[in-house]
């Protein structure tokens, strides 16, 4: 499973200098809307301490964490949904992508023009949102327009699908969002179809000043009791941005003197491989330690899929050792002598900090 981070919003709200700051991607940062047409992406390793705790006690001559692409989506603007600022392109590109972080710009600063003229990121979100909502209205109704056309001739359950996206259409007319949890089962697979973007995770990414990091002052406050402190993560883009020019010495006093968190960059990316329910089970073949991000509740089969489909259709058995049984014992050989090494099946649901040797036959 590869997980793609979107980021969104208005132009000019800090989207590509977040990417920069995230993915050293070079991306164009201007003053001036729609400088970002073509989306820029980068490739980040999440960090993980658990990896290299391993990487001390297994010794491997390679260590491969896990990876999050982060995409800057070109700024969305009112009337997006038919096309303005080229919102069809924009949009598709956000429809691609597994969760959103939403960039609010919470500072001023008279060299940044705002596409509004004011910084308002309370209406700046609202804008983006109703784009999203109506773009998945039309796109409900296209789908709607379809299933009627062939009416007549519908099964049942067809006609009940119908029913299903008139209900989809009234609560998206109505501003309230969908989630898969609550979608009946039998028209799971229908919402998926529709890739709502509404329906998307989504992180609300207050981009403060970089003369103020930490988001002190009444606006991230008042962002924060809208969004909750769950959906919500403070970040000064230009900030950390600017960090990456300084030698490690300068970069701790200029964080101690802003007050800033030191590990903004590092929890930020956590936090967006957590939006999807993703957990990390390790692999400790050829002399590699990798670290591999799954659903939770994957079966051991799926897990070992995720390296090779070969893996997966041959499965035989999978050789698991918990991350803290090996810690406790210092090293695998050690774990197996102690009992603690278990061979599990097909059955097998993979948890969280597993480390995992699979065993297949090639067909």
């Amino acid at each position: 499973m590869s997980l793609t981070v979107g980021i969104i919003g208005l132009p000019n709200v800090g989207k590509s200098t977040l990417l920069n700051a995230l993915a050293n991607a070079h991306a164009e940062a201007s003053n001036y809307p729609f400088c970002t047409i073509e989306k820029n992406q980068g490739v980040v390793p999440v960090p993980d301490e658990r990896l290299e705790k391993l990487g001390t006690i297994l010794k491997p001559e390679k260590i491969i964490p896990t990876t999050i692409k982060f995409v800057d989506i070109a700024g969305l603007v009112e009337g997006a949904h038919r096309g303005e600022g080229l919102g069809n392109k924009f949009l598709h590109h956000i429809r691609e992508a597994d969760v959103l972080a939403h960039v609010l710009r919470c500072f001023e600063d008279e060299n940044v023009t705002h596409v509004h003229g004011s910084v308002d990121p309370l209406r700046d979100f609202d804008v983006v949102e109703t784009e999203l909502f109506l773009a998945d209205i039309e796109r409900v109704e296209q789908r709607l327009s379809k299933e009627k056309q062939r009416l007549k001739a519908a099964r049942k359950e067809e006609k009940e699908a119908i029913e299903f996206l008139e209900g989809v259409r009234q609560t998206l007319s109505d501003g309230r969002r969908i989630v898969k949890e609550d979608v009946p089962e039998k028209f799971v697979a229908v919402f998926e179809e529709l890739a709502l973007l509404s329906s998307k995770p989504m992180l609300v990414v207050l981009n403060t000043g970089e003369d103020n990091p930490s988001g002190k002052g009444i606006l991230c406050k008042e962002l924060i009791d809208r969004f909750g402190e769950e959906s919500t993560f403070i970040l000064s883009a230009k900030f950390e941005d600017e960090l990456k020019a300084f030698s490690d010495a300068e970069r701790r006093e200029l964080i101690e003197t802003m007050e800033a968190d030191r590990e903004s960059v590092p929890k930020f990316i956590e936090k967006c491989h957590e939006m999807l329910g993703l957990i990390r089970y390790y692999t400790t073949a050829n002399d590699i330690v990798q670290a591999w991000s799954i659903p939770a509740g994957t079966k051991a089969p799926a897990a070992a899929g995720k390296i090779h489909s070969d893996m997966e259709n041959g499965f035989i058995k999978a050789e698991v050792i918990s991350f803290d049984d090996l810690v406790a014992a210092g090293s695998r050989a050690e774990a197996q002598h102690l009992g603690l090494l278990r061979i599990e099946g097909h059955d097998y649901t993979i948890e969280d900090g597993d480390v995992v040797y699979f065993l297949f036959q090639p067909k």
